[in-house]
């Protein structure tokens, strides 16, 4: 067989595909690493100086035990697997992350091991396992060169007087400039402290070096040098403990001063070709050198395969931390480990992925970053990465690009740095502690930090042979052939004789003849043992108990985060919109496809779980998860989501889910027992024995033995396994039909495969800028490749934002695309703009030069208010061009032109003392800005100024592409078309200073007034308490025609009001002028620049009109006058306004004649007014909007029951003087209670007699208000304490009864209508299933 062919069929089933070695290669010699080289260069390149010239020295200045030299592959068996090519580079950089690492005598040298993985572009992963240990280093060149090379640092050393000791070198170079780059003083920081960490390395003695010599020195008379070298296994599947094992094993044999029983080769060429993957459901035993090695698979049913201790990762982190870091991968924030050891960042990397069932994550995916890499941290995408830190580092020290969006995991310290606006976990509280008591029954405390830093260290340190032996159980075990560890010669030797017939009746007459056989029958009953082992249970090691409890409790926590999405996703089907015929044209229009019914599903979730769920339906694993089950319909499920849809039908058979959808009570896992019989079976009955490791066809005297060092292997063996069929060849055969009838049946479908390929891709990127970097290949035109295809994601992902934004918001399109209502909840608009603010972070913090701060945005706006103000001061003495920008008086006439300014806006946000860091300022300003309208706008005003952005980004920066730049801020400007109210509803505690205008009617006489008025201005969020305005406050402007106008102005501050709703306006009734006819209150909000107008249109004043001093106005937002016509179509409907001057008139005032409204319209009107109400506490309580308006406002409760009130009430007038509907209530409750003391109404029945008695209560507690409210405000308020209060429907037939009403109403009268108000009583009666809460602006002063 042929090294290339290797890969077929039988490689899909192989445990192992590569055996690999990585270390120093004599032939060559100490080499600088190129990849070191290459980050020179970038960052020559970044600072201006000649790429070229930069990488051509030596660092001398650093320790050669502490530089980085270039390890190779030595050595990898196969040539190459067909189905997973081999990538030697990448394999090399993960080996050994940081190139080879030289040691002496007095260091220590403790081997390591540790994993990785590599992710392919098409998602994909290979997992690699590597054990690492040091090697005497024999080639007298390489011994040299070190020596030359210390002498050589030693010189430069001496020679420097800023630099007193070598280990201060990196760490004063890396702060001389205060404006080196973040990657700099990131590096720099990683370099830091890599002193080996033995103790014993700083005894000093004497020698040539000096000082030095006890600082990592080496002397090649006196010291030993050895140097790193690291075995490796690249797996299809991650089998971390079987694969530890068997390398474990592999070292042991080679540090023993006996040679194993067989050749090396023989157990590689075992482990790569003879030892198959277990299949699904199955345990399989194969053999190492010494000690046998079980690995075991879950069954299709079953969570799928996680091998990494998850104990280990919570013992690291602790409960609560991890649980926060699992809520930031779900909601794809960029995630950065941090840890000195390589294994435990992978650890906590795969334990969380694979918590996140049935969620994958879909972003990049490196837990071990090598230190040439750290570039990839730049990338303005969610990202789940691993970085080395070395001992004593402070994270202090470690400027990363960006961290706006950053969660930071320092495992060794046991915390974790969460970024800001971060949702809880639903039930997070319930479901740590359903957490801690699974480990506390496994001995792990809850709290972590439990393990020392020396946990992934191998157990072979001391390693020679019989000290492995803990026990006497584990020494019976090796020994006997319980686990089939019989010795090679003895299998043989029995194999022989039980194939034999001769030799069996040999056997026999041996035995009657007397002849003492003992040794072959114990050897016999051995090899039958191995069978039965699992029947009695057998006795385990220790390492075996302790992998069994690993994985038992393992399994046990990933149930627990598998019964959470379970119970929190268990109607998700409902909700999957299936709107694509065939799978070729779902393909083809998966971008404008809308997938999931966002908005049903969150209506339908229990309060506390919308922070998170509303944030975790935006991210891009559960779009995919989504796509996974609707192409489910036309190719076979994805594996997770087969296990996932069981157990949601297995959850609906047993009824475990609470009858209510709504119910937010925490349901615990109820499969902890059963999930760990599975493994225990498998483990106690051995499903598969591998083929034993044995003798190969080998050349006699090569790779000869030699303790301490690993041989050379005999290539030619290793390079392809056996051809002739063997136990599972069979079962290689058949999957390999099975795969290539799939593949045929591929071919015969519709759509062509590369193009449905293409189409899958393009569908599964939607959102995802870059799957995976390439490790391979990092030339300079590979990594500007990789930066353009950020540009391009970046911009895709602003553009499908926005365009969810504006969809979300306008309606029409929004119920086209499946959205239950035409309206965006609060909560998912704040997901939205959230998310907004997140990728604006990662825009400005791509390509950064410098890292002044943890906002890139925070940091390029502070740059430019610092310009500003400088530009300012130069124009002060000629301030004759301003060159700021100024908006249009929204209100036309009263108010002074609101300044628009980039930098005004920003110190408002720096004036607010209640937001404390860089990040949140910057999230702040974008709400303010798009708030105003005004993103777009100040970001273009911004990025205007070139020499500062040239200044502050590379040349590969998003921000310093033009094309793209000016896409970017379209997108963003098609935000004005909607209204967003998301600085002012966010910020409910600062102080907001706001303008009130009072403009009276235009008549001059009118205008004046000699009395002393006041306001009290009421918004959704409290109000701003009555604030007297002075006399003397009376202002006067112009209009555009230079006609005169005359209005009282103030400006005021208080707790943010929110939307505003009301204003009372009144006065004291002082003076000679003291009658007042105002037009209408203007209130602005001089941060937000909205603008509200609240009508009146009527007097003020004893005597006049209905003789109020007081009026509550309700207010309507203004629309600035350059959005009228541009943006008025797309606009959200207007809030609802006063009751017009017009209508006031017609109803209130008898002398007024227009078109009254008909009986119909009346009926019509109040019909409206109830529903509206209805529907108002239908909606979630944070989305409804203010019930005085549907009350008080137009086209409220009041206006229309006045309607009904006023229609036939008769037109005489007395006098002169106006009639109003309060008039006939007053006179019908002073008869009441007079009948009721003369006893006239004995015959009325009890309960009325009672409804009289509240009535008259109500009346007299409106006209006993200290307040100065006219008789139209006494209507209103009566008719709202009526609806609060559920007494309208009482009150009617009262007043329909009493004798009054046929002096005051005529004969057509509708109140007379005994079937109309029957009507109307049916109507109001479906107010009584709400409650109906009144603004204290209504009803202050009134004492019940």
């Amino acid at each position: 067989m042929s090294a290339s062919s290797t890969g077929s069929g039988s490689a899909l089933c192989r445990f192992a595909h590569y055996f690999v070695v990585c270390g120093i290669d004599t032939e060559t010699g100490l080499e600088p690493d190129e990849l070191a080289a290459l980050y020179e260069w970038l960052e020559a390149d970044r600072q201006g100086r000649d790429p070229e010239t930069a990488t051509k020295g030596e660092n001398f200045d650093q320790s050669p035990l502490k530089r980085t030299f270039k390890s190779k592959v030595l050595a990898h068996y196969p040539e190459n697997v067909e189905c997973n090519p081999f990538d030697q580079d990448a394999v090399n950089m993960l080996c050994l992350p940081k190139g080879l690492s030289f040691r002496t005598q007095k260091d220590n040298r403790d081997p390591q091991f540790h994993s990785f993985l590599i992710t392919k572009e098409d998602g994909t992963r290979t997992y690699g396992f590597v054990f690492t240990f040091y090697e005497e280093v024999t080639s007298p060149q390489i011994c040299a060169a070190m020596q030359t090379l210390h002498q050589m640092h030693h010189a430069e050393h001496a020679s420097s007087p800023t630099n007193p000791c070598p280990t201060s070198s990196s760490s004063s170079s890396s702060s001389t400039s205060s404006s080196s780059s973040s990657m700099d003083s990131l590096a720099s920081s990683l370099d830091e402290a890599e002193t080996p960490s033995s103790s014993s390395s700083q005894v000093s003695g004497a020698g040539s070096c000096g000082a030095c010599s006890g600082s990592g020195g080496y002397d090649a008379s006196r010291d030993t040098l050895y140097v790193s070298k690291a075995l490796c296994l690249i797996a299809p599947m991650p089998f971390m403990h079987a694969c530890k094992r068997f390398l474990e094993q592999l070292h042991r044999a080679v540090t023993s001063p006996q040679p194993p029983p067989l050749p090396l080769e023989s157990y590689i060429h075992n482990v790569l070709y003879e030892v198959p993957l277990p299949p699904p459901g199955r345990s399989l035993k194969f053999h190492a050198i010494y000690q046998p090695i079980v690995c075991q698979r879950p069954g299709p049913r079953e969570l799928p395969l996680a091998d990494f201790p998850l104990g280990q990762a919570f013992q690291l982190l602790g409960v609560e931390n991890l649980v926060q870091l699992f809520t930031c991968v779900l909601l794809e924030m960029q995630i950065l480990l941090y840890s000195q050891d390589y294994q435990r960042l992978m650890v906590v990397a795969e334990s969380i992925n694979t918590l996140l069932f049935p969620f994958q994550w879909q972003h990049v995916y490196v837990p071990i970053l090598p230190a040439s890499l750290l570039h990839f941290l730049d990338a303005p995408v969610p990202y789940l990465m691993g970085l080395q830190s070395k001992e004593d580092t402070d994270r202090s020290k470690l400027e990363l690009p960006q961290e706006a969006n950053l969660c930071f995991v320092d495992i060794d310290n046991h915390c974790i740095e969460l970024p800001e606006d971060f949702p809880q976990f639903p039930n997070k509280t319930e479901f740590i502690q359903e957490l801690s008591e699974v480990l506390l029954h496994f001995g792990v405390s809850p709290e972590g930090g439990a393990t020392s830093p020396t946990t992934t260290t191998t157990t072979t340190q001391n390693s020679t042979p019989g000290t492995e032996l803990k026990n006497n159980v584990l020494k019976e075990l090796v020994d006997d052939g319980r686990n089939g560890n019989i010795g090679g010669r003895a299998v043989d030797v029995l194999e022989l004789l039980q194939g034999n017939a001769t030799l069996e009746r040999l056997q026999a007459l041996a035995k009657r003849t007397g002849v003492s056989v003992g040794h072959l029958e114990a050897l016999s009953r051995a090899h039958a043992s191995t069978g039965e082992a699992g029947r009695d249970g057998g006795r385990m090691s220790a390492a075996d108990e302790e992998e069994l409890r690993n994985a038992k409790l393992t399994v046990q926590l990933r149930e627990v985060f598998a019964g959470r999405f379970t119970a929190m996703f268990a109607d998700y089907e409902a909700f999957v919109i299936q709107s694509a015929p065939d799978l070729e044209s779902w393909l083809t229009n998966r971008e404008q496809m809308h997938n999931f019914d966002k908005a049903s599903f969150l209506s339908d979730q229990p309060e506390p779980y919308l922070p998170f769920l509303s944030r975790f339906i935006e991210t891009q694993m559960f779009a995919t998860f989504i796509d996974n089950k609707i192409m489910s319909q036309w190719e076979e499920k994805e594996p997770l989501l087969r296990v996932f849809d069981g157990r949601i039908e297995k959850a609906r058979l047993y009824n475990v889910r609470a009858p209510s959808l709504r119910s937010s009570k925490y349901q615990k896992c109820t499969v902890l027992k059963e999930s760990t019989q599975a493994i225990e079976q498998r483990l106690m009955k051995i499903d598969h024995t591998a083929i034993h490791p044995h003798l190969l066809d080998m050349k006699i005297g090569q790779g000869k033995y030699q303790q301490g060092f690993f041989p050379k292997l005999q290539a030619d063996v290793l390079a392809s396994g056996p051809t002739n069929n063997n136990r599972w060849s069979n079962r290689t055969a058949t999957a390999q039909r099975r795969t290539d009838r799939h593949k045929q049946h591929s071919e015969h479908l519709g759509l062509d495969n590369d193009l449905k390929e293409k189409y899958m891709q393009e569908a599964r990127s939607l959102g995802k800028s870059l799957r995976q970097p390439k490790l391979s290949d990092l030339s300079p035109a590979v990594i500007a490749q990789t930066n353009w295809k950020f540009v391009e994601g970046l911009l895709k992902e602003c553009r499908m934002k926005t365009k969810r934004m504006l969809v979300a918001k306008m309606g029409r399109e929004a119920v086209e695309l499946g959205h239950g209502e035409a309206s965006i909840t609060g909560l998912e608009e704040n997901t939205l703009i959230a998310s907004l603010c997140d990728l604006l972070e990662r825009i400005w913090s791509h390509g950064l030069q410098v890292k002044q701060g943890k906002s890139a945005l925070w940091s390029h706006l502070l740059h430019y208010q610092a310009r500003e103000e400088k530009v300012l001061q130069q124009q002060a003495e000629s301030p004759v061009s301003n060159g700021s920008e100024r908006r249009r008086s929204e209100s036309g006439i009263g108010l002074p032109t609101l300044r628009v300014s980039l930098t005004q806006d920003m110190r408002h946000i720096q004036n607010m003392s209640e937001i404390k860091t860089e990040v949140g300022r910057a999230r702040a300003w974008i709400r303010l800005s798009l708030e105003k309208k005004l993103l777009s706008q100040h970001l273009k005003q911004l990025l205007s100024l070139h020499p500062l952005t040239k200044r502050l980004y590379k040349r590969y920066a998003f921000l310093r592409c033009e094309e793209e730049k000016e896409q970017f801020l379209f997108h963003l400007l098609s935000l004005n078309a909607v209204d967003y109210f998301c600085f002012t509803n966010v910020f409910t505690t600062i102080m907001i200073p706001y303008r009130a205008v009072i403009i009276p009617i235009k008549k001059l006489s009118n205008a004046m007034t000699t009395s002393n008025p006041w306001v009290c201005v009421s918004g959704e969020l409290g109000d701003s308490g009555i604030m007297q305005i002075p006399k003397n406050v009376l202002e006067m402007t112009f209009d555009s025609a230079f006609r005169p106008h005359t209005h009282i102005s103030t400006v005021f501050k208080c707790q943010n009001l929110g939307k505003l709703t009301t204003v009372q306006i009144g006065h004291d009734n002082s003076g000679l002028l003291a009658k007042w006819l105002v037009d209408c209150v203007m209130v602005r909000n001089e941060i937000t620049g909205h603008t509200y107008k609240f009508p009146c249109g009527r007097w003020l004043g004893k005597g006049v009109d209905d003789g109020s001093l007081e009026r509550v106005l309700i207010g309507e937002l203004v629309v600035p006058a350059s959005e009228e016509d541009g943006g008025r179509g797309s606009r959200t409907p207007p809030l609802q306004r006063s009751p017009s001057q017009i209508r006031r008139i017609s109803i209130t005032s008898l002398s007024g004649r227009g078109n009254k409204p008909n009986s119909a319209q009346i009926q019509e009107s109040i019909g409206e007014a109830v529903n509206n109400i209805v529907k108002h506490f239908h909606k979630p309580e944070k989305e409804r909007g203010n019930l005085t308006i549907l009350l008080c406002g137009e086209g409220g409760l009041v206006g229309a029951l006045e309607q009904f009130f006023h229609h036939g009430f008769r037109t005489a007038r007395l006098f002169q003087k106006n009639v109003f509907v309060w008039d006939f209530i007053e006179k019908a409750v002073l008869y009441m209670e007079n009948a009721d003391q003369m006893g006239d109404l004995a015959e009325v029945p009890q309960p009325v007699s009672l409804n009289g008695d509240t009535l008259c209560r109500y009346v007299n507690a409106v006209n006993n208000t200290p307040r100065s409210i006219g008789k139209d405000g006494k209507f209103q308020l009566l008719v709202c304490l009526g609806a609060r209060d559920q007494l309208l429907i009482q009150w009617l037939p009262l007043l329909v009864e009493c004798p009054v009403i046929t002096r005051m109403y005529e004969e057509t009268a509708l109140l007379r209508d005994r079937t109309t108000v029957n009507s109307l009583i049916g109507v109001l009666q479906t107010l009584h299933d709400f409650p109906i809460t009144l603004e204290t602006s209504l009803t202050k002063g009134i004492d019940l």
